[in-house]
């Protein structure tokens, strides 16, 4: 096997591990925004529940801040998310672009090959027809003489 086709695999390799990752960022910055919509959710029914029961309005209260809190670091973790998802974008595009350089570098180098086997080949036929050229022209001079 030769050297190339080892880095064209290793290539693959490093390839689907950079899309893996990226997809769990992805379900990670999906799960946190479904979080986040369940949080704003959960808020609209506390409210609900607040303007209908007055007793629910003095407990509203704290959860609001806590609820307030818990979006402000979904947001922050979704910032950052997003952030990773980019870096792991452009990485997965650096290594996609490495292994086609590979792989048209071994589609260079096999087709070079087919070509030297090409010449090879007919460099054989040439000199098999030479040889019975001679060998005709050698018959035909032993039958004149």
């Amino acid at each position: 096997m030769s050297s190339l086709k080892n880095i064209i695999r290793l290539q693959k390799q490093q390839l689907d591990e950079k899309r893996r990752n990226l997809a769990e960022l992805q379900n990670l910055s999906d799960r946190l925004k479904a979080e986040l919509e369940r949080l704003k959710e959960e808020v609209a029914a506390e409210q609900a529940a607040a303007r209908d029961n007055p007793e629910f309005a003095f407990s509203y209260t704290n959860f609001a801040k806590a609820a307030m809190e818990r979006g402000k670091r979904l947001t922050l973790s979704m910032g950052q998310v997003d952030i990773q998802i980019a870096v792991a974008t452009d990485q997965m595009a650096e290594a996609f672009q490495e292994l086609k350089r590979y792989e048209l570098a071994e589609e260079e180098r096999l087709k070079r090959e087919k070509e030297k086997l090409k010449r090879k080949q007919a460099e054989m036929l040439d000199e098999t027809a030479l040889v019975g050229f001679r060998r005709r022209q050698a018959e035909e001079s032993a039958a004149e003489s």
